[in-house]
């Protein structure tokens, strides 16, 4: 049962680690410094989908799931837990290169606010 149970912390884990590649540039807004975190953790949510790689994490789930007598599954984190709920089965290379440029658009969105409210607060306090 405790592999089970880290198996089932490390997908609520590895979803929150996508969450935050997704939509964490948002959270530079009001903490400037988690820039420092963020900004890594997208170029490498953006690497994993646009060079078809599987995160690490997706490995130690099958493992852990494996040692509690579960069966593990095939492909990554984000096609055996995301696609099903976004998309119709069948992950393919290019819905995969979709959901990176998703990553980067939404990520320049918002570093590109981010910048935009900084500069306007600097000009404004002139």
């Amino acid at each position: 049962m405790g592999y089970r149970l880290a198996a089932d912390a490390l997908v609520a884990l590895h979803l929150g680690f996508v969450l935050f590649v997704v939509l964490g540039g948002f959270l530079t807004w009001p903490w400037p410094r988690l820039a420092l975190v963020h900004a890594p953790a997208a170029v490498w949510g953006a690497m994993i989908e646009f060079a078809g790689w599987i995160c690490p994490l997706t490995p130690l789930e099958n493992t852990l799931r494996r040692q509690a007598g579960q069966a593990g599954y095939e492909g990554g984190f984000i096609e055996h837990y995301i696609i099903p709920v976004l998309y119709p089965p069948g992950l393919t290379p290019a819905m995969q290169i979709a959901l990176g440029v998703l990553v980067v658009a939404l990520n320049v969105v918002a570093y590109g606010g981010y910048f935009y409210r900084r500069r306007k607060r600097g000009t404004a306090g002139e």
